[in-house]
Formats: structure tokens, sequence, C-alpha cells
């Protein structure tokens, strides 16, 4: 029997979402790139250079979204996450989906929130890092639509969780399953090295002050120590460059190359994205294993996403009760701020 005690709680999982057809790609992109936050361009320019970039990148896109079905399969992985965090909770709790770039939008989702009339609402972005590019967009765009739908039940705001330890848990055992099996498949004496694969950032916005890249080594990290296996080979690299300028490095496809040059197996683990989507299912699995292929790479072998693991989604509902033990505000998964004084773009604001 439900608890007719407890509020009546709205949870909004957070994601950047994908086109739902192959008609959507090119919207989606023009919704992608149009975004402050990613294509830090002055106002006036931004809506032409938006256009351009989404039209220079529609067909090697589609192309990928062929690959996968014609469409992409965030919506249902993060519906499945949605539905296996909700029977975690007692009656009445509802968990709702917000992506950024593609349907259900915030708009839409908040004015449904809305009509659920919740006595309170957490916010859970499925960023584990938190940066002004994902995380802090998509809440921007939440706020509007809440106010817009006049939504005004007390919020808490859950901004990162890069080293929760039921996260770090979690992603530490497909991590060791995966070098099990990785073992298992190559003939002894071949060393193995694990790389942390996360999406890239313009290096320009890391500078300027966000934590993205801070937090995603101290996921790396905390997942190598879980490991317990001191002398594990292990590296950060990044993905998914998509504009000229110069990127965060170094790249996975970088490592990758020289991994063949060293005779290095890779165990490639997605460390910034929690649910299968291009970037997992196109350029680690396919585009990525040629290259690896071509340069000698003796195995490859890529971890999965989290999607709806149990014991992913079991550390994401000890989450999401802690922030709501914690009352309407802002928090991290350890209450308070997390990112050093440098990092201006933390969304507890700069101390520097």
């Amino acid at each position: 029997m439900p608890d007719t005690d407890l509020p009546r709680t709205a949870i909004v999982l957070f994601n950047l979402g994908g086109p739902d057809r192959m008609e959507a790609v090119g919207p989606f992109l023009k919704n992608l790139f149009t975004d402050p936050a990613i294509l830090r361009v002055p106002f006036f320019i931004r809506p032409f250079l938006a256009r351009w970039i989404a039209r220079a990148r529609r067909a090697p896109a589609r192309a990928n979204y062929a690959l996968m079905g014609g469409k992409s399969p965030l919506l249902e992985l993060t519906e499945r996450q949605a539905k296996a965090l909700a029977a975690r909770f007692s009656d009445p709790v509802r968990v709702f989906i917000a992506m950024r770039y593609w349907h259900p939008f915030s708009t839409e989702t908040a004015r449904a929130v809305a009509a659920w009339k919740p006595e309170r609402v957490l916010l859970l972005p499925l960023y584990p890092q938190f940066s002004t590019t994902t995380t802090a967009s998509s809440l921007a765009a939440w706020r509007e639509a809440a106010a817009r739908a006049g939504l005004a039940a007390p919020v808490t705001t859950l901004c990162c969780w890069s080293d929760d330890p039921g996260f770090i848990a979690a992603s530490a055992a497909l991590v060791r399953h995966t070098i099990a099996a990785a073992r298992a498949q190559l003939a002894p004496g071949i060393p193995l090295r694990l790389l942390f694969s996360a999406h890239g950032l313009p290096e320009v916005i890391v500078k300027g002050g966000d934590p993205y890249q801070a937090q995603v080594e101290v996921s790396a990290s905390a997942i190598a120590a879980a490991l317990g296996e001191p002398d594990l080979d292990w590296r950060v690299c990044y993905q998914s460059r998509a504009t000229p300028q110069k990127w965060l490095e170094p790249s996975t496809e970088a490592e990758i190359m020289r991994a063949g040059e060293e005779g290095v197996a890779l165990v490639v683990a997605p460390i910034a994205f929690v649910s299968d989507h291009s970037e997992t299912l196109v350029e680690l699995d396919i585009e990525y294993a040629e290259v690896a292929k071509k340069h000698g790479v003796p195995g490859y072998f890529r971890v999965p996403a989290q999607n709806d693991d149990p014991g992913f989604i079991a550390a994401l509902a000890a989450l999401a009760e802690a922030a709501l033990a914690r009352g309407p505000g802002l928090c991290s998964h350890q209450g308070g701020r997390v990112c050093a004084a440098r990092h201006g773009g933390c969304p507890f604001g700069d101390r520097s």
C-alpha cells in the first residue's frame, strides 16, 4: 500500500534527446547548435552559423542514425530508466522525462508535471558530471518552461554526482566484467589498457571555468580505484569533436592509434554517458573499432553504458532519495559545492 503521508513527488530526468525519425535529424541538429551554451558566438551570428553547421552535419548524422535503425534509441532507453527508477519508490512518486533538443522538450514535460500537481519536484540530470553545456543548459530551459506552465511546487536540483559511491560501484562492476571478458579472449602476454572515453568540449569552455573535465577525471579515477588493481593501465580521453576549435585532449582516436603502436589491447568505457546513443553505438562500436583494427590494436572491447542496469538504477534511486531529504534548493551528491574555486561555471557560483 502506498504511504499516504509521503508528499506527491515528481522526479524529472534530463537528457539531451535525439531524433525519433530520419526527418527529424535536421531540426534536431538545428536545435542543438542554436543553443547558446553550445555555440558560443554573438547572438546575431548564431542562427546563421547554426543553420550552416546543421546542414554540414546532416548527411553524416543521417548515416549514423541509419545504422541505428533510422532514429536515436535515447528516448526509449531513458523511458526504461524512468520506469525502473519509479519502481523503486512508493506512490505517490512519478518520474518524468525532459529532453533538451528533441521531444519531449521541457515545455511539454513542465505542462505534464504541472497537470499532475506535485507537492515537490526533484530535477535529476542524467549527466553525472556538471557542464554548462549540458546540465546548466537543460536546467535553464526547464526554469523557463516551468514558469510558463505555472509550476510552483518546491524544487530540489541535483547538479552533479561524478563520484557518488553508488554510481562508481555500479560503473566499476560493468568495467570489471568487460575487463574479465577481454582477458579471457586475449592471448597470454598481451597487455590491456582501460580508456575512459568522454564526450569532448572545446578547450575555451573549460578554460572559462566549466568544471566538466575535472569531474570526468574524478569519475575515472574513482572507478579505476574501485576496480582494485593498483597496476591497471588506464587513462582518460575525449571523443566527438564537432567544431574546428581546439578540443580537449587526448582524443579517443589518438589513444586508439597509440595502443596500436604499443601493441596494447583496449577496454573502452564511456565515462560521461549513462545511456547508449550515437556516440556509443556508432562512434565507439563501429568507427573507433575500425580505427583499432586498421592500426593493429590486438583487442578492442567496449564497456556497456549503464542504461537500466539494476546496480545503476539502485544508485540513481539512492541519489534521488538523498537529494529529496536535503529539501528544496541546489545540491550535489555530497550536499554542497564539489568544484574547485577555479571553476566559475559551477552552479554554486564563483568562489575564486
